[in-house]
């Protein structure tokens, strides 16, 4: 073997650590993210991606929805959300949903991702009706829908519990959960940020319920505003706390803030170094989530594919139409083939697997997709 030379000595412990599969410690994790020896780190996650992984870079073929951009919050970090008499907002009928479901169809899509505003007059049975629409027209399709945030709403606008408002949502096709909303959880944080949403307590307990009730999910953590490397390093350990007592997170997907056309503008963006930093660091200190996620349109696709070798193992989707990070300044495509997704995994040394929802590998026939198969059904 190859002897490891770190700029960084100080490292030496962890990669002990590391390779004797023992748990990081919080202090472990403000030192991976303070050491300026970025290539240890990455080698380090490398390591554990591995280890989990092997060689396999997962992707899907996916579809983002949002309903509407019509919230009630009005977070500083957004630039999604629109009041309700905003002349640019838009909310959907159920049949707009439904269309959109299947505009651009050139192979199979096997999950729709859905996320949307905080709207202030549609129930919880409108979206029912809007899964129940999106199933019967498209039953072979996964619905990743509604965050933690969403979900909290909803149970506080239909006066029931968490766990009623998840059930009836699962009753009607919901498949999992995104992990989105989840921000950063220190309340001096979230106070700045993202005051009208739910707490950082509130979040972990949603994501419970929603485990407890069979539904997988993923989580978050947005970096790179106000934060500090303590307030990152508390989030990852309580997501790793909350997975050691549920086994429901399937992925980790770090989001990079973008602070154009938000009220926090005046931010810089993250660097390419503060992306695989953050990558790297999650896969190290999540030891017990199965993937990590280098989110293509967040970190484009460039960084995303370097991050298949600082302890990614997934590139996330074709998604189509994404509007969230595009609002605030993503210069990113709004979709990609399957094709480029291929090409970036292969050309970062991995090897590509198409997924579902659930990471079970998805076989394709060489035959072209029947469109009739594709169908809409309004």
């Amino acid at each position: 073997m190859i002897p490891i030379q770190f700029e960084d000595q100080t490292l030496v412990p962890l990669l002990d650590k590391v390779r004797d599969g023992e748990r990081l410690s919080f202090d472990d994790g403000l030192h991976l993210y303070r050491t300026k020896d970025l290539l240890a780190v990455g080698y380090l996650a490398n390591l554990v991606r591995e280890r989990l992984q092997g060689n396999v870079t997962w992707f899907n073929v996916n579809r983002h929805i949002n309903p509407t951009d019509v919230c009630v919050a009005s977070c500083r970090l957004c630039a999604f959300g629109k009041g309700v008499r905003d002349a640019s907002a838009y909310t959907m009928t159920h049949e707009e949903v439904w269309h959109r479901a299947g505009m651009g169809w050139s192979e199979a899509i096997t999950e729709f991702h859905i996320v949307a505003g905080l709207h202030p007059t549609l129930t919880l049975d409108w979206y029912c009706e809007m899964l129940r629409g999106l199933k019967e027209r498209y039953p072979s399709v996964h619905l990743k829908a509604f965050t933690m945030v969403e979900i909290g709403y909803f149970a506080q606008r239909a006066k029931l519990s968490v766990r009623q408002v998840l059930q009836k949502l699962k009753d009607a096709g919901m498949d999992s959960l995104p992990g989105g909303g989840a921000e950063v959880f220190h309340p001096r944080v979230r106070r700045i940020i993202c005051d009208h949403k739910l707490t950082g307590e509130e979040w972990i307990e949603t994501a419970r319920t929603a485990h407890e009730l069979g539904l997988h999910s993923n989580c978050t953590m947005l970096y790179g505003h106000l934060e500090t490397e303590e307030d990152r390093v508390d989030h990852l350990v309580r997501l790793r706390e909350l997975q050691d007592a549920t086994k429901g997170f399937q992925t980790f997907i770090p989001l990079a803030f973008h602070p154009e056309n938000t009220a926090l503008h005046h931010l810089p963006r993250t660097s390419g170094f503060m992306d695989l930093r953050n990558i790297a660091v999650s896969r190290l200190m999540l030891d017990n989530v199965p993937h990590i996620k280098a989110y293509w349109v967040m970190m484009t696709p460039q960084i995303a594919q370097i991050a298949q070798r600082f302890g990614a193992d997934d590139l996330d989707g074709t998604i189509i139409e994404e509007r969230i990070y595009h609002d605030a300044g993503a210069t990113t495509a709004q979709g990609m083939r399957r094709q480029d997704l291929l090409r970036l995994i292969r050309e970062a040394g991995r090897d590509p697997v198409e997924r579902d929802t659930l990471y079970r590998p998805v076989e394709r026939t060489d035959e072209p997709p029947r469109r009739d198969a594709l169908t809409v059904l309004v």
